[in-house]
């Protein structure tokens, strides 16, 4: 296969004398190995992502990865996009990786924001790391530059992984702040489902999808226009609703009609509820809480409600 340069809208990024076996990237087994270790073992923080994360399945494959686009999504998170070296690594549509830096003894948990799509045809994945004082997120705001090679190793369970013969099921996704990120990988995956029955390719036959997804404001929404083009592509199946807590400044024209100043309701969502469809809840601890104990309350099977807290 020759080489390509690949170019993403936001990302700066062109990956050219890049052999297929990806050797410019690969760390030696040793390398990761030791990178792997000495991480785990000075992963001291009570809200260390190791120790949150540590009876959670992970996959074997640790790939060497090279950072080959960066972008600023908000003032306070900046997005990477990594090419990644072992052809055997995949993921599925929410799941997070494990971020190994060299240097940095600390190991990020970040979550992939893009489609297995793109990994498949591109060997790319997609973060978006939102700043803060932990090492690793200081490293990808302060430090990180093109490429900068890490290691990466998936894991987590909360994803969404339909296969062909499955049931149809309708999707409400439910986002606080940086909790977009496995959201919008599951929205993307559910975009290029969509795009296969439009194509008449034998596969998961999906329902609607609802987005719900709350910021401090508009600047802090994540990945708008890629949200607004899925649901200007698929007006009869994709919808999204927008909220903004603490906006001070004027709502422009274009957003106006997706924005709710305040805050995601719980009569909103349970307008959503029916059998056949699943609920994706991702933000901080106290907002999880309350929309899956909201849903729960409402009848809705506990298998039927999927979530994850970020700290």
């Amino acid at each position: 296969m020759a080489c390509a340069a690949v170019m993403i809208p936001g990302l700066r990024c062109s990956v050219g004398a890049v052999c297929t076996q990806g050797a410019s990237l690969r760390l030696t087994f040793s390398a990761l190995r030791h990178l792997t270790l000495t991480s785990i073992m000075k992963s001291k923080r009570k809200t260390d992502h190791m120790e949150r994360t540590a009876s959670v399945i992970r996959r074997e494959i640790v790939s060497a990865a090279k950072v080959c686009g960066a972008a600023s999504e908000s003032p306070s998170v900046k997005s990477l996009l990594l090419l990644i070296a072992d052809q055997d690594f995949s993921f599925k549509a929410g799941q997070w990786v494990d971020f190994f830096i060299p240097g940095v003894s600390v190991v990020g948990g970040f979550s992939i924001c893009s489609s297995p799509r793109l990994l498949e045809q591109e060997r790319m994945i997609e973060l978006a790391v939102k700043y803060t004082n932990h090492p690793p997120a200081l490293w990808v705001h302060n430090k990180c530059t093109l490429d900068s090679e890490v290691a990466v190793r998936v894991g987590g369970e909360f994803f969404f992984d339909p296969q062909p013969a499955e049931a149809s099921r309708n999707l409400v996704l439910i986002a606080g702040g940086v909790g977009i990120n496995p959201l919008l990988s599951i929205l993307r995956h559910a975009a290029d489902l969509l795009r296969e029955q439009a194509n008449k390719e034998h596969g998961y036959e999906i329902g609607t999808i609802k987005l719900f997804y709350s910021a401090k404001n508009i600047s802090e929404l994540l990945f708008k226009k890629n949200i607004l083009d899925l649901v200007n592509e698929f007006p009869e199946k994709i919808a999204c609703s927008l909220y903004v807590t603490k906006q001070t400044t004027q709502i422009s024209a274009e957003l106006k009609p997706y924005i709710t100043e305040g805050r995601i309701t719980e009569k909103e969502i349970r307008d959503h509820i029916s059998k056949e469809t699943l609920f994706y809840i991702c933000g901080p601890p106290p907002m999880t809480d309350f929309f899956s104990k909201q849903l729960e309350n409402n009848h809705v099977p506990k298998e039927h409600i999927n979530f994850e807290k970020w700290w």
